[in-house]
């Protein structure tokens, strides 16, 4: 659906003695002269650096105490002599002393005092000289905060949203960690913008589905949008740990000591079968999309295994339901943020989108395109609406070959079956490199090369009905574009850039805390195919969702797989293939049987959102003719790397 931009302008109250420099710089709408953007007009040297502590109104690590979270402020120092209240730019995250945040795994750091000397990222070095305060939150359980990390729940969540509280006058701050001397936010107007990558963006999400007032704008970068579907797809393991591990791995010495029931808590509410329980539903940010008052710029790499597209696909949906103001961004990479990207870009645009969405500047960011994808390594286009009008669900159907396993992808129902055998040491690569020829663990269907260029742009669906010779069974559904291509090298190290050593410099430094970073550039290969969309799921999942049955072998079953959202161009004198397998080697775990599943081509179908729809993809298969097949294997990317992935900033 079209996207309802709002447009308001935010004037604050200030005093006489200030209005002269506010229409300088702060209400252009209201100052012919004026330029269009905030200016960095205070000193990032002199700026006050302070931290409080916010009351969450929880006992989590049940210490008979209430949990403070330890918030750490960098804000112009010249706004608070003039009394101007300025609005704030925050990120909350768990990573901020064991991980680090960004491409070069920055800490916080602090002076004798315990104020904050360096903050990770550019974002106060850059914001706060143009009249913005930043805050960095230390989630619950972590550096020098109070509480439990339960991984996405209700302390994560509100330990932010309580700030948020605090910063618009609804909560309690004190500035120590175990004194009474309270804090207010009296330099605050309360609009409040979050951000952050990953974990932090997740949180950004779940405040936002909280509907707190105040928090105007969220920036979710690579973010999580259901807890559950970052462990499970439709009851297949993504991972083979649970939420447990990843508190382990973010929580402070003082949460280790205090947490071991909240520890527990999440092992006996995450059960490996991949059933849902009320620990995911408290965790699923995607059914509390209607009370999302924020709007929301979305992030996200199209090749993220990490955090995978469907919690893009699945939250994008969800807020255009309700209505709410939308933009995103689309990119090649995998688990990286847009400034090792496409950094001049991204400052701008997050410059502009900060200024419209907290300073009520009408600087015309509201009426460009919604979306920005990358079709090539740094090529981009744009997108009025996103996905674009004129997208329409189209069903394709696979069809039997002249060679088992190697059929056709057409818009006419096929008949007959294909079989294949799991086979855990195989994965999408090893099916993509081997598509034209049979092969015994997956079947594959090809359409001819097009005659037009075929544009897919949202979330698919694969509907299998399959029989299985045992009493398990996971199941893989990929979207494939056969053909030469050069693309970003998401399956290497730093899934799709190259950090160099030069640094550009982006705010103003101090001794503490630079404001330069290292420079990317993208790393590309040159592939014979690109795999474009992923699903999987636990054929015991048929009937739900929510738990999965033993199967009965020789009975056949129906389930459709959920692939991720994308937006892909497959070219003319491309195929685009359909394949259906069973363990996704590294992106699923086996199940615990080696079953051979049967495909009733009749029952089996894939729904896909293609640009001009049905007819889109009878022009672009129209007169095509069959491509000669060579012997030798395709040349992909690398496989998906083993080690276990945990939803962080850095590469």
């Amino acid at each position: 659906m079209p996207i309802r931009m709002r447009f308001t302008i935010w004037r604050p109250l200030a005093t006489v003695a200030t209005a002269a420099l506010m229409a300088t710089f702060l209400t252009p709408a209201t100052a012919h002269a004026a330029p269009p953007e905030s200016r960095p007009v205070y000193s990032y040297e002199n700026a006050i650096r302070e931290a409080v502590w916010v009351d969450t109104g929880l006992d989590h690590d049940r210490d008979g105490k209430g949990d403070r979270v330890a918030v750490d402020i960098v804000r112009p120092r010249e706004a608070d002599r003039q009394g101007r209240k300025i609005p704030v730019i925050m990120d909350a995250s768990p990573y901020y002393s064991c991980c680090g945040r960004g491409n070069e795994s920055q800490k916080k750091t602090y002076d004798a005092n315990g104020n904050i000397v360096r903050m990770p990222l550019f974002y106060d070095n850059y914001f706060v000289p143009r009249g913005y305060a930043f805050v960095g939150v230390d989630l619950a359980g972590t550096n020098r905060s109070d509480g439990c990390v339960d991984v996405g729940g209700r302390s994560d969540v509100l330990s932010a949203k309580a700030v948020v509280d605090w910063l618009n006058g609804r909560a309690k701050a004190y500035t120590t960690r175990t004194g009474t001397a309270k804090a207010k936010a009296t330099w605050t107007n309360g609009r409040t913008g979050m951000i952050g990558k990953s974990w932090d963006g997740t949180i950004a999400n779940g405040v936002a589905a909280t509907g707190v007032q105040g928090l105007k704008t969220i920036v979710p970068i690579s973010a999580i949008s259901s807890w559950y579907d970052y462990y499970f797809q439709q009851g297949a393991p993504l991972y083979d740990s649970g939420p447990d591990a990843l508190s382990d791995y973010v929580d402070s010495p003082d949460a280790r000591a205090k947490c071991a029931a909240v520890q527990q808590q999440l092992v006996d509410g995450a059960p490996r079968t991949g059933d849902w329980t009320p620990l995911w539903t408290e965790r699923d940010y995607v059914k509390d999309a209607r009370k999302v008052r924020a709007s929301v710029f979305l992030i996200h790499g199209m090749q993220d295994l990490n955090v995978r597209m469907k919690h893009l696909g699945q939250w994008w949906d969800a807020l255009a339901k309700n209505g709410v103001e939308r933009k995103i961004w689309l990119s090649q990479t995998g688990h990286v943020d847009p400034f090792d990207f496409r950094r001049a870009q991204w400052v701008e645009t997050l410059h502009r989108w900060f200024d419209h969405e907290l300073l009520g500047y009408d600087n015309g960011i509201d009426r460009e395109p919604t979306a920005d994808i990358e079709r090539h390594p740094d090529q981009w286009v744009t997108s009025k609406l996103w996905p674009p009008r004129g997208t329409d669900t189209t069903t394709l159907r696979p069809a039997q070959g002249t060679q088992a396993g190697v059929g056709a992808l057409g818009l006419r129902k096929g008949n007959g079956t294909e079989t294949f055998t799991d086979d855990p040491q195989h994965g999408e690569t090893d099916w993509a490199a081997h598509i034209d020829q049979p092969t015994p663990d997956k079947a594959g269907f090809v359409t001819k090369p097009l005659t037009r260029d075929l544009r897919l742009s949202g979330s698919s669906e694969v509907t299998v009905t399959a029989t299985p010779s045992t009493a398990t069974a996971h199941l893989s559904a990929a979207l494939v574009d056969l053909g030469p291509d050069t693309i970003r090298d998401y399956a290497t190290s730093g899934e799709g850039i190259t950090t160099l050593t030069d640094r550009t410099c982006w705010g103003v430094s101090t001794t503490g805390d630079s404001a330069c970073f290292k420079e990317t550039k993208a790393k590309t290969a040159d592939v014979d195919y690109t795999v474009v969309s992923r699903g999987w799921a636990d054929l015991g999942n048929y009937a739900s969702d929510l738990k999965g049955v033993p199967l009965t072998p020789g009975k056949p079953y129906t389930i459709a797989l959920d692939l991720a959202a994308t937006d892909h161009v497959v070219p003319a004198g491309h195929r685009l293939a359909l394949i259906i397998a069973g363990t996704d080697k590294d992106l699923i775990d086996p199940p615990s049987t080696t079953p051979t599943l049967t495909l009733d081509l009749s029952r089996t179908k894939a729904r896909l959102p293609l640009v001009g729809g049905a007819s889109a993809f009878a022009r672009a298969t129209a007169g095509a003719v069959s491509a000669a097949v060579e012997a030798a294997p395709l040349d992909g990317v690398s496989a998906p790397r083993t080690t276990h992935r945990i939803p962080k900033g850095g590469q």
